[in-house]
């Protein structure tokens, strides 16, 4: 029950940016900020991996249509990290809490990240890129500012977590028509150049 707020926030931040997750919890634990991190989190291998790839995620996150494809690629990583760092917060190798932790972890990265993904595509419908941007920059900082807070003040962040998951289905929800629009542009798009390759393969005699 302690890291049980901890586990359901780093979930719902897992999904959005796992990289960032993982970045900022292996140097809260390794400034000694906090005690909950577990040491593989900790080691300087995988903070630099992890630094790297968000450096990647903060540039591709912010470039429309980029950032569709990067999600996509996404819809498996972000809950599998979920789950992870859920499962190494909860700590005891192979028991039921871990395990527990773990289910925790993955399901609510895995609706956060269909939240962020399908919000990314509605925004994509938009010709300007600002709001992408914007959008972005508001994931960021809304992941690194309930992550820290989570550390000092779990409970209250897990209820921030999981207002902002439950507006965030919900905006989805509203969202859904710009969506399956975005969908269909986007399947138009591949069917013209698929057509066009053909005609580049067979020209018109």
């Amino acid at each position: 029950m302690s890291v049980l707020p901890l586990v359901f926030t780093s979930g719902w931040a897992s999904g959005i940016n796992a990289y960032a997750v993982v970045l900022l919890l292996g140097v809260f634990g390794a400034t000694g900020v906090s005690d909950e991190v577990p040491a593989s989190l900790q080691r300087t291998d995988v903070l630099v991996v992890v630094a790297v790839l968000f450096l990647f995620e903060v540039v591709a996150d912010k470039i429309p249509y980029v950032d569709t494809v990067w999600d996509s690629v996404h819809t498996v990583v972000r809950p599998v990290a979920g789950a992870v760092v859920a499962a190494l917060l909860a700590g005891e190798s192979g028991s039921l809490p871990q395990i527990a932790a773990g289910a925790i972890g993955g399901s609510t990265a895995l609706v956060s990240h269909l939240v962020k993904a399908g919000t990314r595509m509605a925004v994509n419908t938009s010709p300007e890129p600002f709001s992408n941007i914007a959008l972005s920059a508001a994931e960021d900082l809304g992941v690194a500012g309930v992550v820290t807070f989570a550390i000092f003040h779990p409970w209250i962040a897990a209820a921030i977590a999981g207002t902002l998951l439950l507006l965030g289905v919900v905006i989805l929800v509203f969202l859904a028509s710009r969506i399956r629009r975005f969908l269909r542009r986007r399947a138009q798009r591949r069917e013209e150049k698929r057509q066009a390759r053909a005609a580049a393969f067979w020209p018109p005699t």
